[in-house]
């Protein structure tokens, strides 16, 4: 990786707005050319303060004509009208359904007069719905369109990953505002959109800031559009030059300091990583200071290729990066206190004298919900082919393990219902990884490198697990079709308890080793070391002390000797 001239992380001037700390999502979508198995993957983090991290499971269906469905606002919960039913539809496990489809979201936003009051269909429930719905990618980017078309699109302008286990596309979407006629109906109803299909072997990434620029007019193949999307944007005067000219994101969700800086930051460090340093045919230093939001002309490509085929294990490591070794390495400066924590707690602004600042946003944050990265895999029945390694809480102190996507029930800890944002459950992930995770943000330093190692054992070991997995259900395919979605069940269940049982141990371990700023010395067998006295009773602890940069930044200050006072000679 190329040097990059030192910046300062802790804070950099101009205020972010408030769109990043709301909107604070990150995928990352891979194709099967660029993954070392062939599968597809794309990955996911739900990053809210007030969500809960549990996996959603609606089952398959059989409706008679007429069905209703309800729809409620993912985000709240508030009703919003009721759509038609359709005959059928299929199992879903989180984000992804029985056939191996999956589709996640990031929002930008765009333009506050787009958005449809009058509309059903919110992003979320759209993701949902079109689930239970497709059996392809292509097919979901259809029923999204129609979807939003017939029932009116609510939301503001979402980025969604959308793939099966042979294409990846990213489609973007914004509404087309309220306008209503004579009798009160919006005759703006709908939104204008763009799906572009990620060339095979290529990985792209987004981050709650429009990607798609300027887009093919006559490739269906790999760039589908609605109709009326660049006369829209004449008839809103967004744009005026000639059709191939035409960028989806300069007109309906312009590139702002704010955006660029919270959010095209972390599709640069996620390119960064999977190109080794490269973006496309360029260093990635040479789109750095579009990332900051300093160059909005620079854009990055919407995909590059990776510097090799990625495993998943190097996919989902990309979701725990912090920037870490670039200049914006949050580790580095004054604001990661004593252990070097990479985190900054929310407000994400600050002002000193007349001067605003912000802190970075990364790709792992705290107020994650849940995080997944989606699996599909062709050479399979979809019965078996589809995974989701689910987690919940913050990508960097949790861990994913596998759940098939035709699995017919929640594992326990994962169960909806199992506590909420407010109510603590003993057998809870979401309570267990937040604990965990409050341990380490104290003490980062010490404790990451333990939870990272308990956590890519788990995951190494599911691998393993499922390849014999995988080779038993394909002879029970055989003979006992019918069992097999109960068989993959009964596996995500026990690999899910395992991880918990796991998480439960290394909560307790944490505790014993860390506690009271010490670290007890360890056996090779990792039992604790005796002071001769017997066992119970440590060996002295070691006293890992504080970081340089905080020594330097106590030395520095006029205060200081109220509480570390300088010695005397």
């Amino acid at each position: 990786m190329k040097t990059f001239a030192k910046i300062t992380s802790l804070a950099v001037i101009l205020a972010i707005l408030q769109v990043t700390d709301l909107f604070a999502c990150t995928n990352i979508l891979v194709t099967k050319g660029a993954s070392k198995d062939g599968s597809v993957m794309i990955t996911y983090a739900a990053d809210a303060h007030v969500l809960y991290g549990e996996l959603y499971h609606t089952p398959a269906g059989i409706f008679p004509p007429g069905s209703k469905l309800k729809i409620f606002e993912w985000d709240t919960g508030k009703y919003m009208g009721e759509i038609a039913q359709v005959p059928r539809t299929f199992s879903t496990m989180g984000n992804m359904n029985e056939h191996q489809v999956i589709i996640t979201e990031t929002t930008f936003g765009g333009r506050d007069e787009l958005v449809d009051t009058t509309g059903i269909m919110d992003y979320g429930s759209l993701i949902y719905v079109t689930l239970q719905r497709a059996r392809t990618a292509r097919e979901a980017i259809e029923i999204m369109t129609s979807l939003v078309e017939e029932y009116g699109y609510p939301s503001g302008g979402e980025s969604f990953s959308i793939a099966d286990k042979d294409e990846v596309w990213i489609m973007e979407m914004v509404g087309k505002g309220t306008k209503l006629d004579k009798k009160g109906k919006n005759i703006n109803k709908g939104a204008v959109w763009v799906a572009i299909r990620i060339p095979d072997g290529y990985i792209s990434a987004h981050a709650n800031c429009s990607r798609i620029d300027r887009f093919p007019l006559d490739d269906p193949q790999n760039c589908i559009y609605k109709e009326d999307v660049i006369d829209f944007a004449r008839e809103m005067g967004y744009f005026n030059g000639k059709d191939e000219e035409f960028s989806f994101c300069d007109a309906y969700a312009p590139a702002s300091y704010d955006a660029l800086r919270g959010c095209e930051t972390r599709v640069w460090s996620a390119f960064n990583i999977l190109g080794k340093g490269k973006i496309g045919d360029k260093d990635a230093q040479e789109y750095f200071q579009f990332a900051l939001g300093l160059e909005t002309g620079n854009k990055m490509p919407l995909y590059i290729k990776p510097y090799d085929k990625l495993s998943m294990a190097e996919v989902a490591d990309v979701m725990k990066d912090h920037y870490e070794g670039t200049p914006l390495d949050m580790r580095k400066d004054v604001g990661a206190g004593w252990y070097s924590t990479p985190y900054r707690w929310r407000p994400m602004t600050f002002t000193v004298g007349e001067t605003e600042y912000a802190f970075e946003r990364a790709i792992a944050t705290q107020q994650t919900g849940f995080w997944m990265l989606g699996q599909a895999r062709n050479w399979l029945p979809d019965e078996i082919g589809g995974i989701i390694w689910f987690g919940v809480d913050d990508a960097a102190t949790s861990c994913l393990t596998p759940i098939y996507s035709s699995s017919v029930r929640v594992p326990e800890c994962f169960r909806v219902g199992n506590g909420n944002m407010t109510t603590y459950s003993p057998t809870s992930a979401f309570w267990l990884f937040n604990r965990v995770a409050q341990a380490a943000y104290l003490r980062y330093s010490l404790l990451e490198p333990e939870i990272r190692a308990a956590a890519n054992n788990h995951m190494a070991t599911s691998q393993q697990m499922i390849q014999l997995i995988d080779q038993q259900a394909m002879q029970m395919q055989e003979s006992s079709p019918e069992q097999v979605k109960e068989y993959l069940t009964g596996w995500g269940e026990h690999l899910a308890a395992q991880m918990f049982s796991t998480w439960k141990h290394l909560d307790e371990f944490l505790l014993i080793k860390y506690m009271d700023g010490n670290v007890k010395v360890q056996n090779p067998d990792g039992s604790f070391k005796d002071n001769g006295y017997g066992v119970g009773i440590p060996a002295k602890p070691k006293y890992p002390g504080y970081t340089q940069k905080i020594k330097e930044a106590i030395a520095a200050d006029p205060d200081a000797a109220i509480t570390a006072v300088p010695k005397q000679k």
